[in-house]
């Protein structure tokens, strides 16, 4: 045998495993992607789950006065009255705590698109065209984190 011919049974050889080793190291780096996938997936829930217990957690309180509240149902309307508005102050607390406080805007202020939601536009001779006269929903959370803006009743101008 030559020198010329065993030259190119020898580069297939060689080239005959550098494809075969990239299959395997191609093989390896999908295998790892999918475990990647499945891993990340995984904990994706599992983040999902802890971020909703924390969320559940805040409210339990809250449902345990409710359940003291309904328990004394046959007591004096005042006091139930007043327990309820406790257990209001509670979620709201609650909502805070959970990056979402309360706006509370109040009629006269100026309708804030950002901020409002306007449900229904009325003429109000008593109040400046573009104020609320008045909020049928609160707004959750400001700016960017907000929840939901506020329902309000917008003041017309006069025709």
């Amino acid at each position: 045998m030559t020198i010329e011919e065993t030259e190119p049974q020898d580069e297939t050889a060689e080239l005959r495993a550098k494809v075969a080793d990239l299959e395997n190291r191609w093989h390896l780096a999908v295998a790892d992607f999918e475990n990647l996938r499945k891993r990340t997936e995984r904990d994706a829930d599992q983040l999902g789950f802890l971020e909703r217990a924390k969320a559940a957690a805040e409210w339990l309180p809250v449902l345990d006065n409710l359940d003291m509240a309904l328990a004394h149902t046959g007591a004096d309307p005042g006091a139930l009255i007043a327990g309820l508005e406790a257990v209001r102050g509670q979620a709201d607390d609650v909502m805070a705590r959970l990056g979402f406080r309360r706006q509370d805007d109040r009629p006269g202020v100026s309708f804030d698109p950002e901020a409002h939601e306007a449900v229904s536009v009325v003429p109000a001779p008593d109040s400046t065209p573009g104020t609320v006269v008045a909020v049928v929903r609160p707004g959750y959370g400001a700016g960017e984190r907000q929840l939901r803006p506020a329902s309000v009743v917008v003041a017309k101008g006069a025709d």
